[in-house]
């Protein structure tokens, strides 16, 4: 199974992965659940919470500034994918359209299909972090999360919600789906939080 999907990094590679991971050979695709399908005529994505509420549709998604991103991305299952090429909106320019209460130190990430999971607002407004439609020149799939995910490349990629709709800001940290089920709430590759403690 290691030699067929998966390989051990190698120099100078290896410095890209964290501890306990594989590359993978092609882009695996794991899925909790039925994919939804969504057409980007009837997706929305909605704030709100400690937030002023709007609701975008994509047009008001894809006439922000569009930038292109080659990113590492790191499973939790103990893959990685190296030099990952996506096209989408910085989440530092999509949030200088949103009006955030000061008292808001979390988010919930909400998306189709009723995934939700959690993220500090600190890690969330990170620079390197973006709203993906697009891998790999071609319009980002349903598999993969189409027709928007975020990427957060710096955590586990169940941080980088699939098939996302909305933000929730909130005061306090509540957990997602998969942390409410045993995996830990920040998951920092590096680190290898994977899963809670308690």
């Amino acid at each position: 199974m290691l030699g067929k999907f998966f390989q051990k990094p190698s120099s100078p590679e290896d410095e890209r992965v964290p501890p306990g991971q594989y590359l993978a050979k092609g882009f695996p695709v794991l899925t909790y659940g039925e994919t939804p399908r969504i057409s980007t005529d009837d997706w929305q994505f909605r704030v709100w919470g400690l937030a002023g509420e709007k609701t975008f549709s994509w047009a008001d998604f894809m006439a922000l500034p569009q930038s292109n991103f080659t990113d590492d991305f790191h499973c939790v299952t103990r893959w990685s994918k190296l030099d990952v090429q996506w096209t989408g909106v910085k989440v530092t320019d999509f949030m200088a359209g949103v009006d955030v209460d000061p008292k808001a130190v979390h988010v919930m990430e909400h998306c189709y299909g009723g995934y939700t999971t959690n993220i500090s607002l600190e890690d969330f407004l990170r620079e390197e972090n973006f709203f993906a439609h697009t891998l790999f020149g071609e319009p980002l799939p349903p598999e993969h999360g189409g027709p928007m995910r975020l990427v957060v490349p710096h955590l586990y990629a169940w941080k980088s919600a699939k098939w996302i709709n909305g933000l929730e800001f909130l005061s306090h940290e509540e957990l997602g789906f998969w942390e409410r089920n045993g995996y830990h709430k920040r998951g920092e590759p590096w680190a290898e939080e994977r899963y809670s403690s308690f």
